[in-house]
């Protein structure tokens, strides 16, 4: 269980984190109402989720499946869970057993996760689900992701072929440091252009998942409608101790 003292930052600590959101957006002339920030509190536990969950805030995000399918449970139904880590196709009936109050997958990098997400959702009889489609926008072998070059086609094959998916935009991860750069949101950006205009869709209404702790006000002025902020509110990650 937190202490109350941790409890009472992390809410103050979310607060800011939209001032600053909106002030960003605001900016550059954006609709601040447009950018949703999600809390992800990997490795922290549900006590803190619950204490943000209270101030009023009701979207949130996780990056591993067990760690979702567990907390879930424990909090309220009327939470809009995203679930924003790499996500295996063989997880993919898990999680949406798991969470049925998930709202969107913000890493289909491939058309085999997004077929067994698609079955899922129809075996299940639920809604149809929100998806975005991962690109590696840095180059980097270790992040996930699909190449710029290829997202059209996967982003066509989940419009037209996953009747239970609603392809709904683009995410990418950031550096090794959870910090972008220009370049990266830019080819996101650009990305969505592409998409759109082959897609026959209207960008103001399609979603960038871009920036983190790090470099959250850059994604959001350069188009980003989901922030994934972690330790920005809820302090560094505690990993387990590793034993010898």
């Amino acid at each position: 269980m937190a202490a109350p003292a941790v409890e009472a930052t992390v809410a103050s600590a979310l607060r800011s984190v939209i001032l600053r959101a909106r002030k960003a957006a605001e900016q550059v002339g954006r609709d601040p109402e447009r950018v949703r920030v999600l809390p992800v509190s990997k490795t922290k536990p549900v006590s803190l989720i619950r204490q943000i969950y209270d101030a009023g805030h009701r979207c949130f995000g996780e990056n591993y499946v067990q760690e979702i399918i567990d907390k879930a449970p424990q909090l309220p139904e009327d939470i809009e869970w995203h679930f924003v880590g790499h996500l295996q196709s063989n997880k993919a009936k898990t999680l949406l057993t798991g969470v049925p109050n998930l709202a969107m997958v913000h890493g289909v990098d491939g058309e085999k996760v997004a077929n067994h997400l698609d079955r899922a959702v129809s075996n299940l009889g639920r809604h149809p689900l929100k998806v975005l489609v991962q690109v590696n926008t840095s180059g980097e072998v270790s992040k996930s992701g699909i190449e710029p070059s290829s997202v059209l086609e996967l982003a066509r094959h989940v419009k037209h072929h996953c009747p239970n998916l609603v392809f709904s935009g683009l995410m990418t991860i950031g550096m090794p440091d959870y910090t972008s750069t220009p370049e990266n949101f830019r080819t996101l950006s650009n990305c969505r252009a592409d998409v759109c205009k082959a897609l026959g869709m209207a960008e103001d209404q399609f979603e960038l998942s871009m920036g983190m702790s790090g470099d959250f006000e850059l994604a959001i002025e350069m188009g980003s409608t989901n922030v994934r902020v972690g330790s920005t509110i809820f302090g560094p990650r505690e990993y387990p101790k590793k034993t010898t």
